[in-house]
């Protein structure tokens, strides 16, 4: 299972100015407090930007190509031009965690519109920004939360933007409609909630995929969502086990008749779902097909094709 690595910090890094995380901004690596960017960066100012997280575990990035192939591409759809190549966009990754000593990390690469000049709202004008960093794993729902399961329930005041105003093939900041709906979850006593397309089928939520087994049947949604490296990976993993894949509309009707229920993200692997509007989904545990491919999710994080080593002490570190 996913058991966080005991091995202690080489004494050089007890007081290493970067163990709380490390960020690249600028051409410069600084310990993440002191991380800053424009305020105008229309990043900030439009979310006008894309980016992508990559999971460190056990001192190995988990598919960092697939995350690079995604985050280009996200590049070319919202016509963004990177100043850096993707060589040195994987070098500074790795030099974040270096620098940070991370055995476990949240390693996020984002490229901004970036700051336009003085009165010209041409974004084809202005030069794009490249920003990274490193932080201490983040968990969605911690460990401890699924091995009983997390409680989700499917939002009733808001509904996922559609495609047609914004392709969720890219990873954005346009959280607005995933913030109201985490309010709603609050509210309502859940912890997570799951978004509709306002026609009955389900999409994703905030920074999850959602997967629904019925007997030895996996579903999942195919329109209206990120689509997940952890997703691609459960997929991969399921086909391993035989399972019968189904990627298509995704009823919101077949949450309730599912015999499991479970989530996918890279910061939280495979997460077992209890309880959906306060009723427990199965049997209100997590379910045998869900702690297999959770086992496997994360047995695959150790795979050398799948992963590249840290070289925690490489020169520059």
């Amino acid at each position: 299972m996913a058991e966080v690595s005991t091995t202690a910090a080489p004494p050089e890094q007890v007081a290493n100015a970067f163990a709380s995380g490390c960020a690249w901004i600028d051409g410069e690596y600084m310990p993440i407090a002191e991380a800053r960017i424009p305020i105008l960066d229309a990043g900030f100012v439009r979310s006008d930007v894309t980016y992508d997280v990559v999971a460190v575990w056990n001192g190995r990035f988990f598919r960092l190509d697939d995350h690079l192939d995604r985050v280009l591409e996200s590049c070319e759809l919202l016509r963004l031009s990177p100043p850096l190549s993707r060589e040195e966009m994987r070098s500074i990754l790795f030099g974040c965690v270096r620098r940070s000593g991370l055995r476990e990390a949240y390693v996020e690469i984002v490229i901004s519109r970036g700051v336009p000049t003085p009165g010209d709202r041409d974004p084809r004008n202005w030069e794009n920004r490249v920003y990274a960093y490193a932080i201490p794993y983040v968990w969605i729902v911690t460990p401890e939360k699924q091995e009983k399961g997390t409680d989700i329930v499917v939002a009733r005041d808001t509904r996922r933007i559609p495609p047609g105003c914004f392709d969720q093939r890219i990873k954005n900041f346009q959280w607005g409609d995933f913030t109201r709906s985490l309010f709603e979850a609050y509210e309502r006593g859940a912890w997570l909630p799951v978004l509709t397309d306002g026609d009955g089928h389900v999409t994703e939520g905030p920074g999850f995929n959602v997967f629904v087994v019925e007997g030895d049947r996996l579903l999942t949604a195919k329109r209206g969502v990120l689509q997940g490296i952890s997703r691609k990976t459960v997929l991969e993993i399921a086909a391993e086990m035989d399972l019968d894949v189904v990627v298509d509309d995704l009823p919101t009707s077949s949450l309730y008749a599912a015999d499991e229920i479970f989530l996918s993200s890279t910061a939280g692997g495979v997460i077992p779902v209890a309880t959906l509007d306060g009723v427990p989904t199965g049997s209100g545990q997590p379910g045998r097909v869900t702690k297999k491919i959770r086992q496997a999710y994360w047995n695959w994080h150790s795979k050398p094709e799948l992963t590249d080593e840290v070289d925690y002490a490489e020169p520059g570190a």
